[in-house]
């Protein structure tokens, strides 16, 4: 069973990271179940657009670390299905909106960059952690973060900085800032804004989303530098240190 929900609002998919008391860690069965119905609703036959949120107090902690690969086979098959989702995201004929209804971070923050807009709350944020942790970024953010932020991109990812709302507007990572109560209104509003009736929008979002070659080129690149990261170790180390600093607060906080 996948942490995801989906459901149809005002001719609109609402896709729902379902998974609150785990922060909506992403697991692989939710990540592949997630690309699927990106591309089931992508088709433009049953709805004008799709939106993309979280339940709870978070959009999303990332990668459910408690199912860290073991195997560079399991790297592998890891940033495939991430990935995968941007692919979805790239190929679909109906616009995606990122509703960022709070934290957003590592892989489930690179989810967004690839939908055609961010809109967030006052407790949204942005946190890349990957640097720290032994991990490397995925989903094309090695190009579709520095596209939205210029080198503001540099900073967030080695510094590793969680970005606050207001920033995240002001640097290009979020289009738009709204009350919570009408987050998911408003995603939904954008698309039908963006869906005219007899309109041209899925020619337009071919023109103006990244070319899919050069997304493929980054993917690459990221698999690349995660087979390093693999191999040198450094990822094993990375997670086990998570999970080191994480019992060490626990007890602090317990004691």
């Amino acid at each position: 069973m996948t942490s995801l929900t989906s459901e149809v609002v005002r001719d609109v998919a609402v896709l729902t990271l379902d998974r609150p008391d785990k922060l909506n860690a992403l697991d692989v069965i939710t990540r592949l179940r997630l690309a699927e119905l990106i591309r089931e609703h992508g088709t433009g036959d049953t709805v004008r657009g799709i939106v993309l949120t979280g339940r709870g107090r978070a959009f999303s902690a990332g990668e459910d670390l408690s199912q860290a690969p073991t195997t560079e086979e399991e790297v592998h098959a890891a940033f495939e299905s991430f990935h995968d989702i941007t692919r979805a995201i790239l190929e679909t004929r109906v616009p995606v909106v990122a509703a960022v209804n709070g934290i957003a971070v590592g892989g489930a923050s690179e989810i967004t960059l690839c939908c055609d807009t961010r809109i967030g709350t006052p407790a949204t944020s942005y946190f890349q952690p990957e640097n720290g942790r032994g991990l490397t970024i995925s989903n094309a953010t090695s190009l579709l973060l520095r596209r939205l932020v210029g080198n503001h991109a540099m900073r967030m990812v080695l510094a590793s900085p969680r970005v606050p709302a207001d920033e995240a507007l002001r640097i290009g990572l979020l289009d738009e800032v709204v009350d919570p109560d009408t987050l998911l209104d408003r995603a939904i509003d954008i698309v039908h804004a963006w869906t005219p009736e007899g309109g041209t929008t899925a020619l337009h979002l071919a023109l103006l989303r990244p070319l899919l070659a050069e997304v493929e080129a980054a993917f690459e690149r990221e698999d690349a530098a995660a087979h390093e990261a693999w191999t040198s170790g450094l990822l094993t180390a990375g997670v086990a240190g998570f999970w080191t600093t994480k019992s060490t607060k626990a007890e602090e906080a317990t004691a």
